[in-house]
């Protein structure tokens, strides 16, 4: 992969990603009221309390790349298909998670250049862990309460009939079921942990899984960042028709269905299931 235009300003990127943690946390310690928005998701004060402080953040540290995120209007294809290079942030994932409280939710700032997620930041404010990944260098990391470590996926081995399969807390539904059946034919000991938001990536990424399923909508700023920090620990996201995950090459900011692999140098598509779900319409 090129290198890419500029710096990344690690240090700057980790210190927004903890104070929106910490914006964050501050609602999520006392009383807060939820809103739905337009698509029936809802919305705190702390999402829109993160992502004026990420905003700001970013502006300053780059103010030359322009930024996508969640809770702002994004701009056309027309304007965002001429941007080689943005940020594209979502400042609270798991919002569901958040509100009943179990801590599984993350503050997430993804670079996208020429259509990959090339540079990541995960911030976990309840755990004080943040995940970093720099595609380009090849490196993952995890800040974990001040002490950073290299992380790295796991590899798959030829015949293993074991996989632990990452599974959302707050979506799923009889597709799901039907699909991992069809994948225990493969796989004779599936485990199945549930994690919520951005974070069963990062499962992944830091080697405590082998493979995520999504069969169902998510937008691109749900998963970039972590999507960047499993890249670089050495996994990937491909659509069911087997293609790397893109950014930014439609109209629509929802991603196609996809699986997340912790090994991405094994053939997964010659041992999942012959027929994948149907994918969803745009």
């Amino acid at each position: 992969m090129a290198e890419l235009p500029f710096v990344v300003p690690q240090d700057a990127l980790i210190a927004i990603v903890e104070d929106a943690g910490a914006a964050i946390l501050a609602v999520y310690e006392g009383d807060f009221e939820v809103q739905n928005k337009a698509d029936e998701s809802p919305l705190t004060q702390a999402d829109l309390a993160a992502h004026k402080i990420i905003v700001a953040g970013l502006q300053a540290a780059t103010p030359e790349i322009p930024i996508i995120s969640e809770e702002s209007e994004p701009p056309g294809f027309d304007v965002r298909s001429q941007w080689p290079t943005y940020w594209l942030v979502d400042p609270l994932d798991g919002t569901k998670e958040f509100v009943n409280r179990n801590g599984e939710f993350t503050v997430n700032i993804a670079l996208i250049h020429n259509g990959e997620a090339v540079y990541g930041i995960v911030g976990v404010p309840v755990q004080q862990r943040v995940y970093i990944g720099d595609v380009v260098a090849g490196t993952a990391w995890c800040l974990d309460q001040g002490q950073m470590r290299t992380i790295r996926s796991r590899k798959m081995r030829a015949g293993q009939s074991e996989l632990v399969v990452v599974a959302s807390r707050s979506h799923g539904g009889e597709r799901l079921e039907n699909y991992l059946d069809e994948l225990a034919q493969t796989f004779s000991a599936l485990e199945r942990q549930p994690v919520g938001s951005s974070l069963k990536l990062c499962t992944l990424a830091v080697g405590d899984a082998d493979f995520y399923p999504r069969l169902g909508p998510t937008s691109e700023w749900d998963i970039a960042a972590a999507h960047a920090v499993l890249r670089a620990a050495g996994g990937e996201v491909y659509t069911f028709d087997g293609k790397l995950l893109a950014y930014n090459s439609k109209e629509s900011l929802l991603n196609p269905e996809f699986v997340a692999v912790a090994d991405a140098g094994f053939d997964w598509f010659s041992v999942l299931p012959d027929q994948p779900p149907v994918q969803i319409e745009h």
